[in-house]
């Protein structure tokens, strides 16, 4: 599928088969464009936890308001990422590069982080929501709908999933074969509203 078109045609779908099995080959396949996705550093410290017990899928659907996505899709992804990933034998994400590159990254890695736990956390989110857009991107152009998700007790669904208590838990995932298409967008704002040129008006 064209990328325009995967973009354009993704919708956050709530209605899906309960009896599809997505192969593992196209699960993998979505899980490794999702990879691909930037982070700062380079340190790939999202950790997609993909829960396929059925037990599980019901339990963290009590503690999500009830959403039948949360059961009813091939698939169900929870995003964490691991906060200390920057500390954890940082020498690996540049172990690819040329030496002076790498020392360069490896050494400005521990400075930029240390002490800010603030940013370390927001880091880690806006990794969860770089490979997000490209996991339903991915889903999208493998031929399967899919529905991001926030309402449901992070503490709880943490809990169940066993977080380490170094990660952080983002949203969640349903993936799979749409029974009932999404709504019509519901309203788009105009492209005036949204790109600015240069500067804002007024603060």
């Amino acid at each position: 599928m064209d990328t325009f078109d995967a973009i354009y045609q993704r919708r956050s779908v709530k209605q899906y088969d309960p009896n599809h099995v997505m192969p593992e080959a196209d699960l993998r396949k979505i899980l490794e464009a999702a990879m691909q996705a930037p982070t700062s550093f380079n340190i790939q410290h999202w950790r997609f936890v993909v829960v396929k017990d059925k037990a599980l899928r019901a339990e963290i659907r009590a503690a999500g308001n009830d959403q039948a996505q949360i059961t009813d899709a091939s698939i169900l992804i929870v995003m964490t990422a691991d906060v200390l990933a920057w500390k954890k034998d940082p020498a690996r994400y540049w172990r690819d590069a040329p030496a002076d590159v790498a020392k360069l990254l490896v050494d400005w890695m521990g400075p930029f982080h240390e002490g800010r736990e603030w940013l370390q956390r927001d880091e880690a989110m806006r990794s969860i929501g770089m490979a997000m857009q490209t996991i339903m991107l991915a889903a999208k152009a493998v031929g399967y709908d899919s529905c991001p998700m926030i309402g449901f007790d992070l503490d709880k669904v943490g809990e169940l999933i066993r977080l380490p208590k170094d990660h952080v838990i983002g949203p969640m995932i349903a993936i799979g074969k749409a029974t009932k298409p999404a709504w019509p967008k519901p309203g788009q704002l105009q492209f005036e509203e949204v790109v600015i040129q240069d500067r804002f008006t007024s603060a």
